[in-house]
């Protein structure tokens, strides 16, 4: 297998060698199968953006197909398998039709993907895609709001356990690093968008010491108070930008 078929010098060029392996492998294997069907193979996410930890991160692939027939699905089935429990290889398959018809309802993920991502082969389908901001700030709010109340169902579930706590509080301080950019970028702070930028800009933008999240191992209850006192500030936040809007 040959390694250098894997973009050089990108995130994904830095990822272990056996999950490289496990790349060229499938990439190789979906075209054989798939041929001109396969519109374009990517990757996205913390392997795209150097954050990917070994023995803890996924590698996010998406894959585009000119339509996703059951007989392809199941052509491919086997191999993504391999990949998936190889290299933890999480495949997200689309069809290069609903891509620009779905911008509406993922637009986070889609700006996520366009402004990071690694192309393996074929057309770049995001490199010309146009998202409605307010399409955008919906979902901010959406993601944020789910935040504050699965935060509160997790405190629940770990009746009193600090080590519960902890692990809720890492968990949500992860998930909210998109909207978080997100909420950013509509106030037209361009940041960087890994997650510890993200929260000392999000501090300062909301008026929050986000120094407890960086201490949350440690004092799990003081990230907690840190933690939701972010999300009610950034929920009331992107609330106020509607406000705005509708007033215009």
């Amino acid at each position: 297998m040959n390694q250098g078929s894997i973009a050089e010098g990108s995130a994904v060029s830095r990822l272990p060698a056996p999950v490289q392996a496990r790349l060229v492998e499938l990439k190789e294997s979906l075209a054989r199968t798939l041929g001109d069907d396969l519109e374009c193979l990517l990757i996205y996410g913390s392997a795209a953006r150097g954050g990917y930890r070994d023995g803890q991160s996924d590698v996010d692939l998406m894959l585009v197909l000119r339509e996703a027939s059951r007989a392809q699905l199941d052509a491919i089935a086997n191999a993504l398998q391999l990949a998936r429990y190889a290299a933890r290889i999480e495949a997200m398959i689309l069809t290069a039709a609903e891509i620009p018809r779905a911008a509406d309802v993922f637009p986070l993920l889609y700006d996520d993907i366009r402004r990071c991502h690694v192309l393996l082969s074929g057309r770049d389908p995001f490199s010309a895609l146009v998202i409605d901001g307010k399409n955008r700030r919906l979902r901010v709010e959406q993601e944020l709001r789910e935040a504050q109340i699965r935060l509160r169902r997790a405190v629940v579930d770990g009746m009193g356990s600090e080590d519960a706590l902890r692990g809720a509080v890492l968990r949500k301080v992860k998930q909210i690093r998109g909207p978080l950019h997100a909420l950013l970028g509509l106030h037209g702070v361009e940041r960087g968008d890994d997650l510890a930028t993200v929260l000392v800009e999000s501090g300062k933008l909301l008026g929050v010491d986000v120094a407890p999240l960086q201490r949350a191992h440690e004092a799990p209850g003081a990230a907690y108070e840190a933690l939701t006192d972010l999300l009610a500030r950034a929920v009331d936040d992107v609330d106020r930008l509607d406000d705005h809007e509708g007033a215009r």
